[in-house]
């Protein structure tokens, strides 16, 4: 075998196994974003018209939560919270659509004193989305019912679906006390 072809087999082998190195990390990376954000992935996959554009922005609120800081609360304010929505709970039913803002107020607290920026809900979104992906579709479907209560438009059944929705990313805050 000659030296220019000896070299150009390796070459090929050379970029073949390049290629099988950034494919296999490219699959692992992708395998990541599915399994932190869960159901979260494939929303932003459809909003964002495909894969790479959706990991792109994924990859992005990754960095901006290690920014964050993101802390535990003591036990004892875990427990004035608890006890907080339990007073909220108990108001549903003399005041529902109370009860459901009361529950809105009380996730945004709870979420600000862990470290959570609260100023906008679609930040909120995105900044929940990557320690709590799988609970974001609760909080999404309760925030529509609280801002469509605020015009009178949802049913007493809706808004006890809200307080459940709402509980679901409550205790899920409130007990996800992993060190950052």
């Amino acid at each position: 075998m000659s030296t220019t072809t000896l070299v150009v087999v390796i070459v090929i082998a050379a970029v073949v196994v390049l290629a099988l190195i950034a494919t296999l990390w490219l699959s692992a990376r992708r395998r990541h974003l599915r399994d932190r954000f869960g159901p979260e992935y494939e929303r932003t996959v459809q909003e964002e018209g495909g894969a790479r554009a959706a990991e792109r922005d994924l990859r992005a609120r990754e960095q901006r939560h290690e920014q964050l800081d993101i802390k535990e609360l003591p036990a004892e304010r875990r427990r004035e919270y608890a006890e907080a929505w339990s007073d909220v709970q108990e108001h549903f039913v003399d005041r529902p659509e109370n009860s459901v803002a009361e529950a809105d107020d009380l996730v945004s607290r709870l979420m600000d004193e862990r470290g959570y920026p609260t100023a906008e809900y679609e930040s909120r979104l995105r900044d929940l989305s990557v320690e709590h992906g799988r609970t974001l579709d609760h909080y999404r479907a309760a925030h529509d019912v609280k801002v469509r209560s605020g015009g009178g438009r949802a049913t007493t059944e809706e808004l006890r679906g809200a307080m459940v929705h709402y509980r679901a990313l409550f205790e899920e805050l409130l007990t996800d006390q992993r060190s950052r």
